[in-house]
């Protein structure tokens, strides 16, 4: 195997760790930059420029990456990686989809999905071909404690090509920035591009583990990634967060879809295989008693009979991604308890909404939320909730609704 030691050029400067220092961004974590900035502050053997980074970044991760953010002299890069890595609750659930002896991480970056499979692997080789980022992420595991993890700043790709070695599992994450630094998404404009090395990850290693934008569809992404035999939809706070695709060298008939999504107080989750959506007879209605909104992961699944299908429910339309009964379940999203339809009509809203408040979301409507508000009047807030959309009888219509909890 390739040795596991590696000799760095770029060296970090320590004195931001000094206690004064990490004192000082501390103590300025929630202060304005720019007040900061215009009042000025003189430290020992630090500049502006890197304090300021330091403050902005740690900031950022005080909620996304808590264990960092309460963890002494961890050493932060510029925030733009801090906004670019996952969640430490996302990089524990894709972690907790795989053990074993060696895992790869051919885009280690700042190193949070890499610490959290280290807990799920016995050795963890992180790559990141930039030397600056690969530097901070071997500091902040040694402070972390976590001595299974050997990093690498060089190429991924280019090892897994020399090496004689395979290994449980791969993950790679490929950038989604152009050369100009520009966000992308597609699967051909991301570095690596998948089509292209995922043979050879294949020969090294019987599962691979592909992050993708949330912004990926689907259908696209199995066309072109081939042998996909998993997907997860990842969301927190019903914001998808990513796509994870499982790979595996092996003949699949349809992959299975698995949504997942995080909130403060309860995890949502419903799977499908991919041919149930297609072969699913759907129950189409007129509103009923109780109105069902899925989460944000569900609709980006794409499960939009089989939810209906396997939840018993009946939906309002074709192209109306909401769902109705007459009986309260535990639903994936969110649950509301209809006390008015009224069809799509200002002055007959203006009746029944005299404070003329209310949240406002529209499915398979032709006006956006922003020109509702702006024709009616409504203001946003308040416990009544109103669903502009369309029924199975092609009519415009106006649910008004309350959640039931």
């Amino acid at each position: 195997m390739v040795s596991l030691q590696k000799t760095y050029s770029f060296t970090l400067n320590k004195e931001i760790l000094n206690t004064g220092t990490q004192y000082f961004i501390n103590k300025n974590i929630n202060t304005d930059i720019s007040s900061l900035l215009l009042k000025g502050f003189d430290l020992e053997g630090v500049d502006t420029k890197e304090v300021v980074e330091q403050i902005e970044a740690k900031k950022k991760s005080e909620k996304k990456l808590p264990t960092w953010f309460k963890t002494d002299k961890i050493y932060y890069p510029n925030k733009l990686n801090i906004e670019q890595t996952s969640s430490e609750i996302t990089a524990h659930y894709k972690a907790s989809l795989v053990n074993g002896k060696k895992l790869v991480d051919l885009t280690g970056g700042f190193g949070v999905d890499s610490y959290y499979f280290s807990k799920r692997f016995k050795k963890v080789l992180h790559f990141e071909i930039n030397e600056n980022l690969s530097k901070i992420a071997t500091h902040n595991f040694k402070v972390l404690g976590q001595k299974n993890i050997f990093t690498f700043a060089e190429d991924g790709i280019s090892f897994l090509e020399k090496t004689k070695d395979n290994f449980d599992c791969i993950f790679v994450d490929p950038s989604r920035r152009d050369n100009k630094k520009n966000k992308v998404f597609l699967l051909q404009d991301c570095t690596p591009n998948m089509q292209l090395v995922l043979p050879v990850l294949l020969k090294k290693s019987p599962t691979v583990i592909v992050k993708t934008s949330p912004l990926l569809d689907i259908s696209k992404g199995i066309e072109e990634l081939k042998k996909v035999v998993e997907i997860h939809v990842v969301a927190v706070n019903n914001d998808v967060k990513e796509l994870l695709w499982i790979i595996k060298d092996k003949k699949t008939t349809t992959p299975l879809i698995r949504t997942i999504n995080f909130s403060k107080h309860i995890t949502e989750e419903f799977d499908f295989h991919l041919n149930e959506e297609s072969n699913t007879n759907t129950e189409f209605s007129l509103p009923k008693k109780y109105l069902y909104e899925p989460n944000s992961a569900i609709l980006k699944s794409g499960g939009f009979n089989s939810i209906a299908t396997k939840l018993n429910l009946s939906k309002l339309h074709s192209n109306t991604h909401l769902y109705t009964n007459d009986e309260l379940i535990n639903f994936p999203g969110r649950s509301f308890i209809i006390k008015d339809i009224i069809p799509y009509n200002k002055k007959a809203l203006k009746k029944i909404l005299p404070e003329n408040k209310a949240n406002i979301t529209t499915r398979n409507f032709p006006e956006s939320v922003a020109q509702i508000r702006k024709k009616t009047k409504i203001t946003d807030g308040g416990n009544t909730y109103l669903f502009f959309c369309t029924n199975i009888n092609n009519e415009k219509i106006i649910i008004l609704s309350e959640k039931t909890t």
